[in-house]
Order: structure tokens, then sequence, then C-alpha cells
């Protein structure tokens, strides 16, 4: 299905079935790029940006062309009529997403490859992950995979050596990390694409103009690469004109599929990391801020007051802004955590992350500003339990074995196996029942009882990991002293959760 198709589908279309998150996420940027451009929602004004958007709500995506200032056009047949040229992947002269200008720039002995280019297989020396391929015999990407690699490459791919490019008297194979990187990204997800768009739109400021606001195949001129990446200029170009990669395809003789690549550097300047509306910004004790990061071993339960919620404090984690318009659009949604577990400063992958909520009612608790709101001492006595029981469990190793360099891992994956999949089935069942209603913020809610019940969980994947070693005294003493900091827990709850707090300020 080409793009055209899906807007014009897309209230058909339940959801997009990508198998890999990092290519999800960037073709769900690209998405909410286009939608914008489509309905006019890429500028704050005329009149109010979401009396607008309810319109599009209430009609569906326009068709027709639409006449805009400056011979842009919005509406499905406008926009894509003006611009079909440049969504082409194998175009002589302006390549989607790509720098014609690199086989000459390049050494085309040195070029990248498929298996570089597709970033679930295995390129170079490294082990097979997804599958089993050969260098003697290439399987060559299909379009469709092609497309999809494009993106995650421009959104997530790697730091360090790459094609050498030669840029007048510059000359060298370092990229940098493209914006992306490692990142844990946050979208809002519907009942079908057509509100998962629209709920994925962020308003842009009052003095975005689209004609300066402007997607890659949308500009008159390639980018120089001797200059710093430009400033994004509004959402569009934030979500698609930031990517520290420059690549170009080279297609197969059939021109249905790619039979090589050139992947290098973009900018030779500084790096400029963009605002993006779709991450938790966490924020170190210096006040710098940094996105979260994805790790696959974390339940997505665990960020959902972070998504819900408003930041209660300089130490608290502050909210996607998209979490602040996506409401609007459906009191009904879930939203869909997609990332990539990556070596930051290295190329090194290691699993993609791919999870969505159940769906979320409505705002919770919006407007009440207190530490004790229920979603989040639900979601910190999940977490308080799950430290504590990480605490004892080294401690008791650590006591049984006499020895601090004896590593305690193979009892840490134990219980962490055991109690956070049992810890998130407690949160979810629990966070249905809180009230969603304002001023009912603790009527409802029993920390007493869900203090018992994450102790609960924590305690018997505790006991059954460490009940091996009670036959003898001494590892009797060693877990029963152990035990001690998952029951200091239980029975001062509040007194855990504030300690926990500080040290999370502390650090």
């Amino acid at each position: 299905m080409g793009l055209r198709s899906l807007f014009l589908q897309a209230q058909d279309i339940r959801t997009l079935l990508i198998p890999e998150a990092p290519a999800h996420s960037a073709l769900l940027r690209v998405l909410y790029a286009l939608t914008a451009r489509i309905t006019a929602l890429d500028e704050a004004g005329p009149g109010s940006w979401g009396d607008r958007r309810e319109e599009v709500l209430e009609q569906g995506f326009p068709e027709r062309s639409i006449e805009l200032p400056a011979g842009r056009r919005a509406g499905i047949a406008g926009y894509f009529d003006q611009w079909t040229h440049r969504f082409d992947l194998f175009d002589r002269d302006r390549p989607w997403l790509q720098d014609p200008r690199l086989p000459d720039q390049c050494d085309r002995n040195q070029t990248a490859g498929v298996h570089k280019l597709v970033m679930s297989r295995a390129a170079g020396n490294n082990q097979s992950w997804f599958g089993h391929w050969s260098h003697d015999k290439h399987v060559l990407p299909d379009l469709s995979q092609t497309a999809l690699s494009l993106l995650t490459w421009h959104y997530w791919g790697a730091p360090g050596a790459l094609s050498r490019r030669a840029v007048e008297e510059v000359s060298h194979h370092y990229a940098k990390a493209s914006p992306l990187r490692a990142a844990l990204s946050y979208h809002p997800e519907c009942d079908n694409l057509f509100l998962t768009l629209l709920a994925g739109l962020t308003p842009p400021d009052g003095d975005v103009s689209r004609q300066v606001d402007l997607c890659p195949w949308e500009r008159d001129d390639l980018p120089d690469p001797l200059k710093p990446m430009p400033e994004p200029q509004g959402p569009c170009s934030r979500l698609t004109a930031c990517s520290q990669h420059a690549l170009y395809l080279v297609p197969a003789p059939d021109g249905r599929h790619t039979a090589d690549a050139y992947i290098t550097w973009a900018y030779n300047a500084e790096r400029i990391r963009p605002e993006d509306d779709y991450l938790i910004w966490d924020i170190g004790k210096d006040g710098e801020t940094f996105p979260r990061l994805a790790r696959s071993s974390r339940s997505l339960w665990r960020d959902v007051d972070a998504l819900l919620l408003k930041q209660l404090d300089d130490a608290s984690p502050i909210q996607p802004k998209v979490m602040d318009h996506a409401f609007d659009v459906s009191e009904y949604l879930r939203v869909r955590a997609l990332g990539f577990e990556q070596d930051t400063s290295q190329a090194a992958n290691y699993q993609l992350v791919d999870s969505t909520t159940p769906v979320l009612l409505s705002r919770v608790e919006e407007e009440a500003m207190s530490t004790d709101l229920p979603v989040r001492q639900l979601r910190e006595l999940g977490e308080l339990f799950g430290s504590r029981l990480e605490q004892a469990t080294k401690e008791a190793w650590l006591t049984y074995t006499d020895d601090k360099k004896n590593d305690p891992g193979a009892w840490l994956d134990a219980v962490a196996a055991r109690y956070w999949p049992s810890a998130e089935d407690e949160f979810w069942s629990r966070f249905r029942k809180l009230p969603r209603s304002s001023g009912a913020a603790d009527c409802e809610f029993d920390v007493e009882a869900a203090c018992r019940a994450f102790g609960r969980h924590a305690l018997n994947a505790y006991e059954s990991v460490t009940d091996s070693v009670t036959r003898t005294t001494r590892g009797a003493k060693a877990v029963t002293k152990a035990k001690a900091l998952i029951l200091a827990a239980l029975a001062d709850p509040y007194k855990a959760m504030a300690k926990a707090r500080t040290n999370r300020s502390a650090k």
C-alpha cells in the first residue's frame, strides 16, 4: 500500500503491522508530518488549532486538493499530486530521504551493503540476530523493507565509522548518532489509524510557517554537509529533518529490490538534539534533560504515571508533549512504546522494544498536584518492592557465599523473572479500579492493600529462589537476615516510598 492509499483508507485500517519497533516509530513520525500537511494543521491558525482538528475528526481527511498561499496545497490529492515525484526511492535526481551525491563523494568500492542497511541482519563479523545471512549469496530487500530500513537509519542509526565521504577539503567516515538512538518513544494509539494519526499531532507555535518548516523532500536544495544541521523551524521539520546520516540506495536491475547502499555522515558540525514530543525526558541532578532509554527488561507500566501526570517537581520526569493533546481525540486510547535498546556511543544493538498499555481512560487526576496521587503511589509501590527484592537477594547471596566478588546474577535474574510479570498484572488490575473523577483522588485507593499485594509478590519470588539454601544453618541465617529489607517496606510503606523518592532526587 502506498502513502496516498494509506490516508484514503485510514479509517478502515486498525493499526500498522510493522514487526520492527524502530521502523514503526520512524514511520509514525513521517505520517504525523504528512497528516499535518494534508489537514493544514501544520500552522497554528487561522482560528483555533484545536477546533480545526475537531473538524477533521468529524469530517475525515480531506481528499480533494485545497489551495493554500504561496502555491502550497493540502488535502490528500493536492499534497501528493504536488510532491509525488519526491517519494520515489530510486529517483535519479532526488530519491526520497537520500543524498544522490554520495556515489561521487564516497568510495564506490567501500559501500555499506544491504546487510548493513537492514539493521536486523548481521553485518561484518557480528553474530546472527534474527536470521542467518550470507555475504556470498545476498537476499536483496524489497521496496517495503528498504523503505523501513532507510527510516530506521535516519532515526536510530549508529555513531562511528561508516563509508568515507569527501566534501571539498573534508574527508572522514565518522557519523554522529541519530536523534532517537537508544530512546523509547511513546505514541497514542486509537481504534483506527485515522484517529491514531490525529491523536499524534501537537499544535505548532504561533510563529511557525509552512514556508520554512520543511520536510527534506520539500526542500529545493540538498543540505550543505559542511554546515550545521538546519535548526528545526516547527513540528514537520522536527519530525522528519533531524537525521545525522546520509544514505543512497543502489537499485537492483529489476527495480523492485535494493542491491547496495551508501551510508555515511550527513553533517560535519556538532550534533543538534531536537525537541521531541514523543519522549519522556528525565532530569539529571545538574538539571540536564535526557530521553528515557529503551530497556527490554523494563515493563511499560512503570512509565504510566510519567505519561499521564504533569511534572510534579524539578526531579520528576517531563511528560511527552503529545499526551497533553491526545485525549482530545479520544478519551479511550492506549499508549504504544516503541524503541531500540542500543549502545549510545557505539554501534551495538541489543533488543527491540514494543509494548502497549491497556486502554487508558481519560487523564488520571490531571489537576491534582500531589505526590500522593494513587497512580504514582501504585507505580512507586511496585518499584519499591522490586528494588527491595533486588537488595535482599544480593545481600542474601553475598552473605551466604561470603565472597564479595561472587556475582549474584543468577539469583537476580531468577527473582526478576518471577516478580516483574506478577507485579505488572497487579498494577493493571488495580489501575483499572482507580477513580477517574476529579476530587476523588484518595477515596477508593487502599495503599495498605496495594502494599501487601506487591510485598506478597516480592516475598514469593524471594522465597522461591532462595529456598534451596535454607536447609543449612548458614543459608537460613543469610536468607532470613536479608528478608528483613522486604519486611521493613511492608511495615511502613510511606516511609520506604519517601526514602526512595529522596534517593532518586539525589541521583
